[in-house]
């Protein structure tokens, strides 16, 4: 009997420091048993304590790759982290729809844990009008949701009004992460916009200042359970268990001189 991997595709930049990025994505898609594929869109110098330099890769280039995935090995699902320009936002989108991927994760990634901006500002219209149209879902932090929609969000009655508007743009479904509230929980909410339910996923704040990659490392979970089938109420509560266990795996360990990173092989390491 010939068996089949759950294929997943990470479509975003590069970590040289290992902790978020295509790297993080990769290795959270080989924790959740899924067969990991990447389109590098930018290549960063970058550590726990800092982004040093950012090398684009050509819209053209990350085409091609795209297309050397696509038609050959397929995927079940596809998270899309930095994108950095209008141009690699619009190649991105094109050849998305193209091949007519039905599972994708947006996580807008705009700024790194330390504080360097990874989007720039003409970037943002591309990404409200070409890409959240496609997305299963999109995962944006608050801070992230805000400059989406213009306006500061406060609190968990202004989150959920967030997500309602967000989903307007077009994307089934809104995981606003609340981590930036601060307070001895971490709340999300998820709103998927077919039911027009909207559910609070919380969690108790791991203290540590191990959380280089946290947002990539959920959007590439939420991904690898899609792609392994499940629905996506499931995805996002599993991926969401799964990011705190790493957290907290994490915190036990020192690397670097600054945000380190969750421990993604925590189920495994010991």
């Amino acid at each position: 009997m010939i068996r089949r991997y759950h294929r997943a595709l990470t479509i975003a930049g590069s970590d040289s420091g290992g902790g978020a990025g295509i790297q993080a994505d990769l290795k959270t898609f080989s924790a959740l048993g899924c067969y990991g594929m990447s389109v590098v869109t930018a290549l960063t110098a970058q550590n726990t304590v800092a982004v040093t330099a950012i090398h684009p890769v050509p819209p053209e280039f990350i085409a091609q790759e795209i297309d050397a995935v696509m038609q050959d090995i397929g995927v079940d699902a596809v998270k899309v982290g930095m994108l950095h320009s209008s141009e690699v936002i619009h190649t991105v989108a094109e050849r998305l729809a193209h091949y007519g991927v039905e599972r994708i994760v947006v996580d807008p990634v705009m700024v790194a844990k330390s504080g360097a901006k990874l989007l720039q500002d003409e970037a943002v219209a591309a990404l409200r009008a070409e890409l959240l149209p496609l997305a299963t879902v999109i995962t944006p932090n608050l801070p992230e949701a805000s400059v989406i929609l213009g306006r500061p969000i406060v609190g968990l009655a202004e989150m959920q009004e967030a997500c309602q508007a967000l989903a307007e743009l077009g994307p089934q479904a809104v995981l606003l992460k609340g981590g930036h509230l601060g307070g001895k929980d971490s709340p999300d909410v998820l709103y998927i916009r077919a039911e027009r339910s909207i559910r609070v996923l919380t969690a108790p704040r791991v203290e540590t200042t191990n959380t280089h990659g946290t947002g990539c490392t959920l959007s590439s979970a939420i991904a690898a359970y899609l792609a392994r089938g499940y629905g996506l109420r499931q995805a996002v509560e599993r991926a969401k268990a799964y990011m705190t266990a790493a957290l907290r795996a994490g915190a036990a360990y020192r690397l670097g001189q600054g945000h380190g990173p969750v421990h993604h092989f925590h189920q495994y390491w010991r």
